[in-house]
């Protein structure tokens, strides 16, 4: 009967997360059993993922103290509420805290109704960034200066303990259950070699927010490399770029260039030229009026504009000499590209250098994602055969065809082009913003929203899923405003498409 009750897992849905660097969240109020052993099962699945299945004990028995906690802290709020006892005074505290265990276990379905009704919740995150495993769980009920103090006095305790045992013979205390279950979590993060230091409670807007950051085990990372670096090797099996673009952007280049002989040269080339001025005229640029010579793409578009217009072009048409089937994917990179580009025009007007980079920028974030698909079953084989020889997992080959790391290969083929340094940061920080070096944080900020709007519009991401530091650079604080800026681009995109 109990399996028939238990919530499925969307382990679908959780390789996606993995694969974005987007975060999953899951909310309860009262925290039934169902939901506990749900919120275990994401974990397991999110783990096993990560190919980290020796954490899967230990961190379950981690999430369930941190859970557990942020429940109580909920409903030790309604039970001092009803006790008309004021939680932030010392005297009250400790008088309430005298009948608070005995009086919510004899009556705790009265008191969760309560909690639910006053919007107490419980919410678990996780999510792997920059190689780190992030498991977070927040209630919104601030911790009071007592509750964090005793929280920071059992962190101290956990570290005068050797094993699990020796802290059970050693504390006596029983009030509130003496912190004992934080001592134990300490001491089974110390078992998979992570310190206190990985652990760490605050108090943020109105949460609490008790939070366990860990890198992926040194095997998976050296494993990831050797993958990624097998597939780096598949780039000297891609056609070289373009000749017809690479002449031309050595005009480009070249200080001494007349803006004459540029638009001859690229005028000579029919079929570039066509591509060219259809790039120019789409929806993306909104032009007052159709461009319909080279020269006059060179004013309205700028030096820098069509040199990365012919870096987009010369990529289509290399990927295109490449078997594998393609169509969807370019699909989303037009729609990010003009995404990209849009937002660019509309949240920084001023900054000429971000509009001209933002259009190629959002065409090629997923440069990585093509070179997997693109890929010759048998050249994928043999990167298979290598890996499995060095005893890396099939699952963990698979999940890197899927798309993990595909910033950082489509980045290195962004080299091997010699396209400009901007373009390469932007492909490899593409998910990761904050990361991205100074002079591209705007840029691959821009990228981001654009690529994750995407998915936002098929329902594949909510909102809560994008990251609130970017969201705050586009001044967006709620879901309408965000769903505003969405409906327009994709009508507008539409528009486009159907031109």
């Amino acid at each position: 009967m109990a399996s028939k009750n238990r919530i499925q897992v969307d382990s679908a849905k959780i390789s996606k997360a993995i694969n974005s660097g987007i975060p999953l969240t899951i909310t309860t109020y009262t925290l039934p059993h169902e939901m506990e052993v749900y919120m275990g099962d994401v974990l397991t699945t999110f783990l096993t993922e990560l190919d980290q299945k020796q954490m899967v004990e230990y961190l379950n028995y981690c999430l369930n103290e941190l859970i557990t906690n942020a429940k109580k802290a909920n409903t030790k709020r309604i039970y001092f509420k009803q006790k008309n006892l004021d939680i932030t005074n010392a005297d009250d505290y400790d008088l309430g805290l005298k009948t608070f265990k005995e009086d919510t276990l004899n009556n705790i379905n009265y008191y969760l109704g309560l909690q639910k009704k006053a919007g107490l919740y419980v919410k678990l995150i996780l999510q792997v960034r920059n190689n780190k495993i992030k498991i977070e769980v927040r209630n919104n009920s601030s911790l009071t200066v007592f509750e964090y103090k005793r929280i920071h006095d059992k962190l101290s305790r956990a570290q005068q303990y050797t094993s699990i045992e020796d802290a059970l013979s050693q504390i006596l205390d029983d009030s509130e259950g003496a912190g004992l279950g934080l001592v134990i979590m300490i001491l089974m993060l110390e078992k998979i070699g992570l310190t206190e230091e990985n652990f760490q409670t605050l108090c943020e807007n109105g949460e609490t927010i008790t939070r366990i950051i860990l890198p992926l085990s040194e095997k998976t990372q050296k494993q990831i490399d050797i993958i990624s670096a097998e597939f780096v090797k598949l780039i000297d099996s891609l056609p070289q770029f373009p000749e017809n673009i690479t002449a031309i952007n050595k005009l480009l280049n070249d200080p001494d260039s007349k803006m004459s002989d540029i638009a001859m040269q690229i005028s000579n080339d029919v079929s570039l030229t066509g591509e060219l001025l259809k790039m120019v005229n789409s929806a993306a640029f909104a032009l007052a009026s159709p461009c319909h010579s080279i020269t006059d793409a060179v004013k309205l578009v700028g030096l820098r504009g069509i040199k990365n217009l012919l870096f987009s072009i010369g990529t289509m048409q290399t990927f295109k000499a490449v078997s594998g089937d393609k169509a969807d994917l370019w699909t989303h990179a037009y729609q990010v590209a003009f995404y990209s580009y849009n937002l660019a025009r509309n949240f920084f007007a001023g900054k000429r250098a971000i509009i001209e980079d933002s259009y190629i920028c959002g065409l090629l974030h997923d440069m990585g994602k093509i070179i997997f698909e693109t890929s010759h079953p048998d050249l994928l084989e043999k990167v298979k055969a290598v890996c499995e020889s060095k005893g890396i997992s099939a699952d963990l080959i698979e999940r890197l065809i899927a798309g993990v790391n595909h910033g950082e290969i489509g980045s290195e083929v962004a080299k091997k082009w010699n396209f400009p340094e901007v373009i390469v940061n932007v492909i490899k920080y593409h998910h990761d913003p904050e990361d991205a070096p100074d002079d591209v944080k705007s840029l691959t900020s821009i990228v981001y929203l654009a690529d994750i709007l995407t998915y936002y519009q098929t329902d594949e991401v909510a909102f809560y899923q994008i990251d609130s530091e970017i969201l705050k650079l586009f001044k967006i604080s709620n879901e309408d405003q965000l769903k505003k800026i969405s409906d327009k681009l994709q009508a507008s995109f539409k528009k486009d498409q159907e031109n």
